[in-house]
């Protein structure tokens, strides 16, 4: 293995040297606990209330709508178990609407909100991944508390035509919550225009630290804590504060929003031209998600008599990093619910791959990837047992 490149930024990203330049000083100098009202805690508590601004910043919201937690699956949970237990409280309806795609995080609180009493609606997508917003305005109901629809699939990339969907959901009365994990940072977000009320964002996902992630949630939403405590993040995510992740998420957001427009142009170029190259040099190939309504970064393909695995473990001795469906989930051997709400048979769902392109990806690294992956498709349909008499 002479080469190493990471097309895996999907799963995770590397922290970026800036943002950890950012951090440091808040584990070895600035490291008061922010409840504390002597210097130390109150340099750490205006970091806090100065990250939360920038956070906020990046999606058009207050900084006191923001709400830090541990993870974007924390945030997730935070929204749907949060709004149902809350309005529970108060004696209202029992109803939430999810897609057949959304994350792991989000299939499972609404599993669990199902053995609670609650009633959950999970709407279709079509070929490409996408809802039909009609769909939304007739899947709601007088019952109906919550609609949750993930903003761009982390496994195929597809992005939700959310602000139609906001747009139904203020008309409706019902509050309207997306998981952005994918897209924050990536492509632009208004949670205003959008007419979001609650919106899911991760750090790690966008050159931030792990261990952070954010919560928006809009002005007067009436939202029960997971975490009882000391009463920290507006008494909505009791724990102390993890004021070195959150400075460095508030600095990633800063290098988004000065760099976002630029890096999206570059992207959906190498994207584009891995896109083609595949399917050009590749028989049998084909494109899961949305052609053009996609994020920048996503390349997510099945081939034909080929098993995910084994092309990952391929080009990994080629030193090219990838996945095969989540990255969260991909111990299981169950294949991805998203490909096949998508339509694929679970045998050709099994033959997926995704390719996720970072900051620091070149054209130089995507021609090393159309060079060499050709020859482990051919490779590996030689020894399938699948391959039929085409190959």
């Amino acid at each position: 293995m002479t080469k190493k490149i990471y097309l895996d930024y999907a799963a995770t990203t590397p922290v970026d040297p800036r943002v950890v330049k950012e951090m440091i000083p808040y584990f070895t100098e600035k490291f008061g606990n922010t409840m504390s009202i002597h210097s130390f805690g109150q340099e750490a508590k205006q970091a806090l209330e100065e990250s939360r601004e920038v956070v906020a910043g990046l999606m058009g919201a207050k900084s006191s709508e923001i709400i830090f937690t541990g993870s974007a699956t924390e945030s997730n949970n935070l929204a749907l178990k949060g709004i149902a237990l809350a309005r529970r409280s108060h004696g209202g309806g029992g109803h939430i609407i999810i897609s057949s795609i959304e994350h792991p995080c989000v299939m499972e609180s609404a599993k669990w909100l199902e053995t609670q009493g609650f009633e959950i609606t999970r709407l279709p997508v079509d070929k490409y991944g996408l809802i039909d917003p009609e769909e939304v305005k007739k899947a709601i109901k007088k019952e109906t508390i919550l609609v949750s629809i993930i903003h761009a699939s982390n496994e195929i990339g597809t992005i939700q035509p959310i602000e139609e969907i906001g747009k139904i959901c203020r008309e409706r009365g019902v509050y309207f919550h997306t998981d952005a994990a994918q897209s924050f940072g990536k492509i632009p977000i208004d949670v205003n225009k959008m007419k979001i009320d609650l919106l899911t964002a991760s750090s790690h996902k966008m050159y931030g630290p792990k261990g952070v992630a954010c919560l928006f949630v809009r002005e007067g939403t009436k939202i029960e804590p997971l975490l009882h405590g000391g009463g920290h993040e507006a008494g909505l995510r009791s724990s102390t504060v993890n004021v070195g992740a959150i400075v460095g998420f508030a600095e990633a957001c800063k290098i988004a929003k000065k760099e976002m427009g630029k890096e999206t142009e570059r992207l959906t170029k190498l994207r584009d031209k891995l896109i083609k190259g595949i399917l050009a040099k590749i028989p049998d190939s084909y494109l899961n998600g949305h052609p053009q309504k996609r994020l920048p970064n996503n390349v997510n393909f099945w081939f034909e008599f080929v098993e995910g695995e084994s092309m990952v473990i391929q080009l990994d001795l080629m030193g090219i990093a990838a996945s095969t469906g989540s990255a969260c989930s991909s111990a299981k051997l169950e294949p991805s619910h998203v490909l096949l709400a998508i339509g694929l048979k679970p045998e050709e769902a099994h033959g997926s791959l995704r390719l996720s392109l970072g900051r620091w990806i070149t054209e130089k690294d995507i021609n090393y990837v159309l060079k060499v992956l050709p020859g482990i498709i051919k490779k590996l349909r030689r020894i399938s047992p699948f391959k039929g008499r085409r190959y």
